[in-house]
């Protein structure tokens, strides 16, 4: 036992203190300070920030410039340092990167300005030995200092971080740090103005991120899922999905498919459910209702799951969504406080997240209303079951809401008329669903207004294509007749007539001739065909926003449907009878259409 206490009192005496270090670093040759700097490495610890301090204030800044150029080859170390210049490279960063451990340290300009110079590094391959110390200098500088992911930015720190983060390895800890970089970068530049200046780069960025969102199983992929939202749902986001659809494959989307998958059917958070609610909204919004059902791309060797999983856990937290939204809401509008500003931005912000649901549910209802026209038959018998059933009990649940509202003698709100618009949505393809309460509440869901609406407008035009279903049977006739619906109707005839139809029938021309979809297409001449109810040729030359070309369109449209009229077309069968019964109904008021529809 005396030798071992002898021999630890020798060790003790032999390593140096901090003391002797700081004594080192304030020597006047570059020799003693390069000494004193190998031995803090050796012995400082990275949470040491009083030590760390006391060392970063002995060496001082101009030497810490000149050790870092002499790496990067931009300078020179008296006694041979020529020699030496990628141990000192490498010396430099690593101190650099364990003196901004120090926020007060990190924080001062001297760092700030140091940033293009790491940058530099990371973009030769003398820096692959110290990459992630530069990477760790730059992220530790951008939090400490305001100025720090501008220069970071300014830099061209984005085309660096495209340039390598595809090669780095998924989940590690250079991968957490670039994916830090990335949020910094994004709370401080608009997003429109990044993808001006980087635009591939971004997709690039993006890219990985969605793989690392399909992959870990660890807290970085509610990180990626986080950064994925906060980006991808953005309102000037469509550039940059554009931008990812033209990357040499697809797997980016199948890989946030996976990691909502991952999300939705594991016990998380209700508030990362609604992120991965938000981040699928916001894919089928430009990659179609078909990306739920999507089959297993080859590039997504993680992709197990059924094809249709991702449709009904999609389908069912929108359930859920609703189901809890809806009443939050019914509490905040009818018995919490009033005129409170927290009520009203909690009223809003529920507002904004069952406009999330409500947009998914009226895709899956697109989705099913043509689901003869999915190739491969990707949903079977049993899931089709699956989904009305759901979509039944949520349009349910919309009615009660609806019901609530009308027995409080509230018709006014955009909730409200969100919930007539998607109520019509689900009702125009399967009208004796919820027949009963329907029915009851049929007038009140045609005076339901907008929040911005001096009378009822549009919801009598999102229940029309429902209206339209219900009418072709004599029991249907009755109940709009018997609940006011026919003066509904005539308030929409009196609103076409003094300023919409114009601006309607212009953009129906717009659309169909920016689609290659005949259902589509279809639905805009059911559109015209009813639109044009409410005028004539003569009228609608005379006005000044109006012209031969835009109704030339409209006959061509109208023609190419009655065609389609006489053919087997059973999915759109409905619609193109509207058509027809149109024709019949407004031809002589419209006389050069038959020209175009008998050629």
């Amino acid at each position: 036992m005396l030798q071992e206490s002898a021999s630890m009192e020798t060790q003790q005496e032999q390593t140096p203190s901090l003391e002797d270090c700081l004594k080192l670093l304030k020597g006047e040759r570059d020799e003693q300070r390069l000494a004193g700097l190998l031995l803090v490495t050796k012995f400082c610890k990275g949470d040491d920030h009083s030590s760390l301090r006391r060392v970063y204030d002995a060496v001082g800044h101009l030497f810490l410039d000149r050790l870092l150029k002499t790496g990067m080859r931009k300078g020179t170390v008296t006694s041979g340092g020529d020699n030496n210049r990628d141990a000192y490279l490498q010396l430099s960063v690593t101190v650099l990167a364990a003196f901004c451990r120090v926020p007060e340290i990190a924080s001062l300009e001297d760092m700030v300005l140091k940033i293009p110079l790491i940058l530099e590094v990371m973009s030769t391959g003398s820096g692959s030995s110290v990459l992630e110390e530069c990477y760790e200098f730059i992220y530790l500088v951008s939090t400490a200092s305001g100025n720090g992911i501008m220069r970071f930015y300014e830099s061209g720190g984005m085309k660096i971080l495209a340039s390598q983060i595809s090669s780095l390895q998924d989940g590690s800890h250079l991968m957490e740090i670039s994916m830090k970089l990335v949020q910094l970068t994004l709370s401080r530049m608009p997003l429109d103005i990044i993808m001006k200046d980087y635009l591939s780069e971004l997709s690039v960025i993006v890219a990985v991120i969605a793989r690392q969102f399909a992959v870990l199983h660890n807290s970085l992929k509610f990180e990626a899922l986080h950064l994925l939202s906060a980006i991808l749902s953005s309102k000037d986001s469509a550039p940059l999905l554009n931008a990812l659809h033209l990357l040499p494959n697809d797997s980016w989307s199948h890989n946030i498919r996976i990691g909502i998958v991952a999300i939705l059917q594991n016990r998380v958070a209700p508030a990362e459910r609604l992120q991965a609610l938000m981040l699928a909204e916001s894919i089928i919004s430009t990659s179609g209702e078909g990306w739920l059902i999507s089959p297993m791309s080859k590039h997504s060797e993680q992709d197990t799951s059924p094809a249709d999983m991702c449709l009904l856990l999609v389908l069912e937290q929108s359930r859920v969504e609703v189901a809890v939204l809806l009443n939050e809401l019914a509490y905040l509008k009818y018995e919490a406080p009033k005129d409170t500003s927290t009520t009203t931005e909690a009223i809003l912000l529920k507002q904004r997240n069952v406009a999330v649901a409500y947009s998914l549910i009226e895709k899956i209802i697109k989705l099913i209303s043509r689901v003869d026209e999915n190739d491969g038959n990707l949903i079977d018998e049993g899931t089709l079951t699956k989904v009305i059933r759901q979509l039944n009990e949520t349009i349910g649940v919309i009615l009660e809401y609806l019901e609530d509202a009308k027995e409080r003698g509230q018709k006014k709100g955009d909730d409200l008329l969100a919930s007539v618009r998607i109520t019509g949505s689900y009702l125009a393809e399967a009208p004796l669903a919820c027949k009963e309460k329907v029915r009851e509440l049929l007038g009140f869901m045609l005076s339901v207004e907008g929040e911005d609406e001096q009378r009822p407008f549009y919801s009598v035009c999102f229940l029309l294509p429902m209206l339209c279903q219900i009418t072709m049977k004599t029991e249907g006739c009755k109940a709009l007749a018997s609940c006011g619906g026919l003066n509904a109707k005539d308030e929409v005839q009196i609103m076409l007539e003094e300023s919409a139809i114009v601006n309607i029938l212009k953009a129906l021309v717009y659309w169909s001739e920016n689609t290659g979809d005949t259902s589509s297409r279809i639905m805009a001449s059911s559109i015209c065909a009813l639109m044009f109810d409410y005028s004539s040729e003569e009228s609608l030359l005379n006005h000044p926003d109006f012209n031969h070309s835009t109704l030339s369109s409209l006959y061509q449209l109208i023609a190419g449907c009655l065609v389609l009229f006489g053919q087997d077309n059973k999915a759109d069968m409905d619609l193109l009878e509207i058509v027809a019964a149109g024709y019949s109904r407004w031809a002589h008021r419209y006389p050069h259409i038959n020209a175009v529809v008998k050629t």
